[in-house]
């Protein structure tokens, strides 16, 4: 994982360790958008991998039916 990668997974490393055990599971996706985002930066770098992330949050909203959504 290059350095800038590292540096924006802290807060999603955050969200999963202390937030997300307290909130219900509520994810329409398969990978969940936590899971996918890690995996994005691990593959693509901190630019590509953002980018990716940005556009799945986008698209998690009650009018998108979910699925499964591999990092491409």
């Amino acid at each position: 994982m290059s350095p800038l990668a590292f540096v924006i997974a802290l807060p999603i490393r955050f969200y999963r360790r202390f937030l997300g055990p307290l909130l219900p599971k509520a994810c329409r996706f398969h990978p969940s958008c936590s899971t996918y985002a890690m995996q994005a930066l691990e593959k693509h770098g901190g630019l590509k991998g953002s980018a990716l992330t940005i556009w799945r949050l986008l698209r998690c909203q009650p009018f998108h039916p979910g699925g499964f959504d591999p990092v491409p």
